[in-house]
């Protein structure tokens, strides 16, 4: 029986993905459609901001659709013209069922995370605030609920202690396209075999990071601050209050290193020499090498210390 070539439709839109679009247009793939967020007004000059895998697209001159509302019958009615008998989705929204169950052989989605653990929105972010040692990318056909559809492939990688979410980021990024590729093989030549995901709901949740959650609480041990910290390192970035004198300033911490030590210091407080700057945490200290105060750019601790003093007193809160 001859098998159908596949015409695919892919849905992205951040750096994330552009990898994975790259490499099936690389291995001639036939990419129908592409999917994107539409242009947003980013700067202060307010100028439309094309994503990622639309540049990317446009490049290769690929067709590119910017839907606002997934649901849309005009939207959909050009969706069904590409006539795709395969869809793939890394780093979108949330399809509806009309969209996700419209090609023949199914969507499936690139996920940066060994399923079913940390489903949602930041699952890189979490598995380095969490102190895992492991994670992984997953492929799987999407169903009507969020990153709980029958997995496909998997593939594992070492979260080294020093690594930061920008790191591990790039990193999944190259090991999820090659993924992809299998996966797009294994359909090709039909050999595709799946495994349900357990429905228990007792895994770890990669939630949508936020203000609250981003903030740093110096009361907690000196590994669980390091983990949050790289593990929002360089994007959106840890931040805390610093009360230096009058001044109360809500600051971004980037690079940092720990120190297991005893001591009787106030937790949160600031020591600063002229090469270093750490803080007094539970069980020892947090030393921070990358910094950001408002309205400047991020900066080393060596040519901050060159020109801000820091009151005897200072502490972070």
């Amino acid at each position: 029986m001859k098998k159908d070539k596949l015409r695919i439709i892919f849905m992205g839109t951040p750096d994330f993905a552009v990898a994975t679009l790259k490499a099936l247009v690389e291995n001639d793939y036939e990419v129908v459609g592409v999917i994107t967020a539409p242009d947003k007004p980013a700067g202060r000059g307010r100028r439309l901001n094309e994503s990622a895998v639309k540049k990317y697209a446009m490049s290769q001159d690929l067709n590119v659709l910017q839907p606002t509302n997934l649901k849309n019958e005009t939207f959909i009615e050009e969706l069904k013209a590409l006539e795709a008998n395969l869809q793939i989705v890394v780093a979108f929204r949330m399809l509806p069922e009309v969209v996700w169950n419209m090609p023949k052989y199914g969507t499936f989605n690139l996920h940066a995370s060994l399923l079913p653990n940390y489903r949602g929105a930041a699952p890189i972010h979490w598995a380095i605030i969490n102190g895992e040692t492991k994670t992984g990318v997953t492929t799987f056909f999407i169903d009507e609920k969020i990153d709980t559809g029958a997995i496909i492939l998997q593939e594992s990688t070492e979260i080294e202690t020093d690594e930061t979410v920008g790191t591990l980021h790039d990193k999944l990024m190259h090991i999820g396209s090659a993924l992809v590729l299998k996966t797009v093989n294994l359909i090709e030549e039909g050999d595709v075999k799946t495994s349900i995901q357990p429905k228990t709901e007792d895994f770890k949740t990669a939630y949508k990071l936020n203000k609250d959650n981003c903030k740093i609480d110096w009361n907690l041990n000196s590994n669980t601050i390091y983990n949050k910290i790289r593990g929002l390192n360089p994007f959106p970035a840890a931040w805390c209050q610093l009360l230096n004198g009058d001044d109360e300033l809500n600051i971004k911490i980037f690079k940092i290193g720990k120190e297991e030590e005893k001591h009787t210091l106030e937790i949160g407080l600031l020591i600063a020499t002229k090469k270093e700057l750490k803080v007094a945490v539970r069980d020892g200290y947090i030393i921070i090498k990358e910094i950001q105060l408002p309205g400047k750019r991020k900066m080393d601790v060596k040519s901050l210390l060159n020109g801000y003093d820091f009151d005897k007193n200072a502490k972070m809160l």
